[in-house]
């Protein structure tokens, strides 16, 4: 059997495996890598590639960066003194909620930026007797929307760069996101302020329970010097070839500060880098290898552009991965789904001529409109009890913002990256 129909069979197991989570996510990441390693496909040394890759270092130093953010309160205080501004006014909290989730999802975890403004949101709806509902899903929406702006904003983005790296492409910029980005966040804040929040249930909180706040612990030396860290290593990256020092050095270096000025233990360090994504990176790298090298991602865009047509638009094929990616991502993992197709989407366009750029960016970003179900994305779970949603109220909300982000996705980015 050939390296192509190999690689091919070791894709179908891993997408199974990928949709079912019967085994960890990165151990199937993993297993495919090694497998497509003992199969003969990959040589040794290029089966555990990734977790050399400059992206996956980039990766780790931002969790460690993030996980100080979250460790010395600066996150938290930066949420609270923005949602206590708006007052009791229902639409001002969304808003002013959903802004500042956009801004911290855009550099940090977006799980965590939920986790750390959900107990805040509840308190202040407890108080003011306001529906908690609306406002946690508005925190959802805008913490999948602004991790769209950054290339480290959300596991997708950062997956999408490297791919292209892997296929001999030169990668998305770190702000190269924002294009797209910034307006489908202000979309979702507009859509959320106007349908979206009447397509929410109305239920309230027992103010008993989130009478009480606690009690601020944080050191403020402690805050400031992460502010600092952060703003260094942010202006760094923008600033990349000028000052001549690549991204996942600035991001190393950053966290590597924030242990040494004592924003966070080593032990925080260790606990705050999300092991799950590094090695589902680690793994999916090599394998998109095999499918560009072995000819396996040529088949299958054969076979997708026969069934498109002979001739297919570049822009039904935006469309088709821009619902695939999302379709898949309504149920898996955004970035399993992302790292399946990514080096499919690559193939196809260079099997019709066209740009790659285009067509992967559709699908990063499809991958954070995981809007419609409760499993899609952790931030869905994590406001699932306190909102007191149902799989439909998801369903409600989610649908008709999938299709207006189908319609901004369509509008920009050819405009930005045209074929």
């Amino acid at each position: 059997m050939d390296a192509a129909m190999l690689t091919l069979g070791v894709l179908a197991v891993a997408a199974f495996l990928f949709a079912t989570e019967i085994i960890p996510l990165a151990v199937t990441a993993m297993g495919a890598a090694i497998a497509l390693g003992l199969l003969g496909v990959l040589t040794p040394a290029q089966v555990f590639s990734g977790l050399s890759n400059s992206t996956v270092v980039l990766f780790a130093g931002m969790f460690i960066i993030g996980a100080a953010m979250f460790q010395t309160g600066l996150a938290q205080k930066i949420g609270i003194a923005v949602v206590k501004k708006s007052g009791n006014d229902e639409r001002a909290l969304m808003a002013a909620l959903m802004l500042i989730t956009i801004v911290l999802s855009s550099v940090s975890s977006n799980t965590a930026t939920v986790a750390c403004l959900m107990p805040v949101v509840i308190q202040i709806c407890a108080a003011a007797k306001l529906p908690v509902s609306p406002q946690l899903m508005a925190l959802a929406v805008a913490a999948n929307v602004g991790g769209t702006i950054t290339m480290i904003g959300t596991p997708p983005n950062i997956l999408m760069s490297a791919t292209l790296g892997a296929s001999g492409l030169t990668p998305f910029g770190f702000f190269e996101f924002a294009w797209i980005g910034i307006p489908l966040s202000i979309v979702g804040m507009i859509y959320m302020l106007t349908i979206g929040r009447r397509l929410c249930p109305r239920k309230l909180v027992d103010s008993e329970a989130f009478a009480k706040e606690e009690e601020d612990t944080n050191d403020p030396r402690k805050m400031m010097i992460c502010a600092v860290i952060l703003i260094g290593v942010v202006i760094a990256m923008v600033l990349e070839k000028q000052i001549n020092v690549p991204m996942q050095t600035s991001a190393i270096i950053g966290g590597l500060l924030c242990v040494l000025t004592g924003c966070l233990t080593e032990k925080q360090a260790y606990q705050g880098v999300d092991w799950t994504t590094i090695f589902l990176f680690a793994g999916m790298l090599p394998l998109a290898s095999a499918m560009e090298h072995s000819g396996a991602g040529a088949i299958i865009a054969h076979e997708v552009v026969g069934l498109i047509g002979d001739h297919p638009s570049p822009m039904v094929i935006v469309a088709a991965m821009f619902v695939l990616s999302c379709g898949l991502t309504q149920f898996m993992s955004n970035t399993a789904a992302s790292a399946l197709l990514a080096p499919i989407a690559i193939s196809i366009a260079q099997s019709i001529g066209v740009s790659p750029y285009p067509v992967v960016m559709a699908i990063g970003i499809a991958a954070s409109c995981a809007f419609t179900t409760p499993v899609a994305t952790p931030p869905n779970t994590l406001v699932l009890g306190p909102g007191k949603f149902r799989f439909m109220d998801y369903v409600k909300v989610g649908v008709p913002l999938v299709f207006v982000s189908l319609i901004v996705c369509l509008a920009v980015i050819p405009l930005v990256w045209p074929f």
